[in-house]
């Protein structure tokens, strides 16, 4: 058995714990680990970790202990950038002019536009440097969403001639491969820039203790200006029976390392959706709940329709309008009981994903002493400018009412800098926004939708054009989708686009751009657009307000 380290060497450390459901389940892991000698243990059911600090190399009693509380422990790291003994003050001994809570994209886009400010910055994080985006949301789940969708086009394709078939996957590998990436981007996005701007990286628990005071661990940390940008977690609906069953969320999912051979996912929207196909295009059978009349809710309906077909030929059930009334496990079975259509409703699977949306992570930090607000779902309070009420405190990305999209956290991030810092008068434009869901094939929006351009007073033009008309899908032999685009009427700009297509991530930017810009439909078709390439759809749907354009020539005017 290895000898314990000196006391100096502490280290902060992350273990994954899996099986935790509730806040009752994070006080008996974090008491477990504090029997096996950590100390300062936050466990959160949410992220399905726990955070401590621990004197040994040996972490074996550490695994034990969790284990015989009734959790499965997993991998244990030293996290990025910790110090054993984290600075409080910068290196002239004065107050920071910044503080960061977090260390997620909108933390890191708010440091590095401080320093380019010349600011003193300090950033706190209790968990793992990087955020959602990099550790548990976009770069995991697309990594190993693209590579079942290489298993599943491996045996269904449209092309003559050409036999393939995917072979049994191995989940194992691929979610090995995808914590080899996660762990790269980390540490060369994240890590590797505290240095690179020359901001400090402190390791601890953040508090307001004040209104220009936070302490870290029990000490003070003072600052002319705060940034809270803590992120969101997985939410929990208050299903009954759901904490006693357990459950996956979108995090825990992504470390499978055996395909279910059934699964329920509750919640039809991005991320169910997106979770949802990769187990089906592996082989597991997929049950979607949503409690909206349709999935893809937020998207227009026609997208909604043709993502429900398409899913539907795939063999994924997809069930709308569920109401959920109890969640039970019995004989290693989970079944969902509900009704749908005023029927009753029986799903029972081998695995659960609750994909019910995200919550700010904004509890534990006295943020009352700090004079910040909270909005009924937990979202800090504030202006356009990301100031909250207390004007030394601003706030940025998914722990604010904003889009829970990365690029909005990164934006808001050094907007905020800019207003804290610089002095500005930025606020928040959403006008222009752009989304994408992964799915295959994609959605991608942006802009006002049909309802939501009326309801703001547009009379507005509507044109709607399948991809059967798009010579890039009829190559690609795939022509399952859609463009939908809208204008107003009486100055011919575009408001929105809706696109339902192969690469419809990629295709959807020149329409922020024609938003941004108050481009005309006039302007999109007199513009050039590559020919066979799926691009060449916004052009089409240009035209289609004017014209047939299935029976224009290739490339006609």
């Amino acid at each position: 058995m290895k000898q314990p380290m000196k006391a100096e060497s502490k280290q902060r450390m992350r273990m994954t714990v899996q099986g935790m459901t509730c806040d009752d389940c994070n006080r008996h892991v974090a008491h477990a680990l504090e029997t096996a000698g950590a100390e300062d243990v936050r466990a959160d059911f949410r992220r399905g970790e726990a955070i401590f600090t621990f004197a040994s190399q040996d972490t074996a009693p550490l695994a034990g202990a969790v284990r015989d509380a009734g959790y499965r422990p997993g991998k244990i790291e030293v996290l990025e950038g910790a110090s054993p003994r984290p600075p409080v003050r910068n290196s002239s001994g004065d107050s920071y002019d910044l503080a960061i809570v977090g260390a997620g994209s909108a933390a890191f886009a708010a440091a590095i536009r401080a320093r380019d400010l010349g600011a003193r910055v300090a950033m706190v994080e209790a968990s793992t440097i990087g955020g959602t985006c990099v550790n548990v949301g976009c770069v995991p789940s697309k990594a190993v969403l693209r590579a079942s969708e290489v298993h599943y086009e491996a045996g269904h394709h449209g092309f003559a001639g050409i036999t393939t078939r995917g072979a049994k996957p191995d989940l194992a590998a691929v979610v090995g491969q995808k914590d080899e990436l996660v762990a790269a981007l980390r540490q060369e996005k994240y890590a590797d820039l505290v240095d690179a701007y020359g901001f400090d990286f402190i390791s601890g628990h953040a508090r307001f203790t004040g209104p220009a005071e936070l302490a870290v661990d029990g000490r003070p940390l003072r600052a002319e200006r705060f940034l809270i940008a803590t992120g969101a977690s997985p939410w929990a609906p208050p299903i009954p029976g759901l904490e006693e069953t357990g459950y996956l969320t979108s995090t825990t999912a992504l470390d499978l390392k055996e395909l279910p051979r059934s699964l329920a996912v509750i919640g039809g929207n991005a991320i169910g959706l997106e979770m949802g196909q990769y187990f089906a295009n592996l082989g597991s059978k997929v049950t979607v709940l949503e409690v909206l009349p349709r999935i893809a809710p937020f998207e227009e309906p026609e997208l909604s329709a043709g993502i429900a077909r398409v899913l539907d030929d795939e063999g994924l059930r997809i069930i709308t309008g569920a109401q959920i009334e109890r969640v039970e496990r019995s004989g290693g079975k989970i079944t969902i009981r509900g009704r749908a259509e005023g029927k009753a409703v029986a799903v029972q699977v081998d695995q659960l994903l609750l994909a019910t949306g995200r919550r700010a992570n904004t509890a534990d930090m006295d943020l009352d002493a700090a004079g910040v607000q909270l909005d009924p779902r937990g979202s800090i309070v504030v202006d356009d400018s990301l100031r909250t009420p207390n004007p030394r405190v601003w706030a940025a990305g998914d722990c604010t009412p904003a889009p829970q999209f990365v690029y909005v956290a990164a934006y808001e991030g050094a907007l905020a800098v800019d207003n804290a810092i610089g002095g500005k008068s930025r606020t928040v434009d959403f006008r222009a926004l752009p989304r994408v869901t992964f799915t295959r094939p994609q959605i991608a929006s942006a802009g006002l939708t049909e309802e939501q351009a009326r309801r703001e007073g547009y009379e507005v033009r509507v044109s709607t054009m399948p991809l059967d008309v798009i010579p890039r899908a009829l190559v690609n032999r795939d022509t399952r989708g859609l463009f939908k685009l809208v204008a107003d009427a009486k100055t011919d700009q575009l408001l929105g686009a809706h696109i339902l297509a192969e690469s419809a991530g990629e295709v959807v930017l020149s329409a922020v751009y024609a938003i941004k810009f108050h481009l005309t439909i006039a302007d999109l078709t007199e513009t050039f657009h590559p020919y066979l390439t799926m691009a060449e759809g916004m052009k089409l749907a240009a035209q289609t307000f004017t014209r047939d354009v299935a029976k224009l020539s290739c490339c006609a005017a």
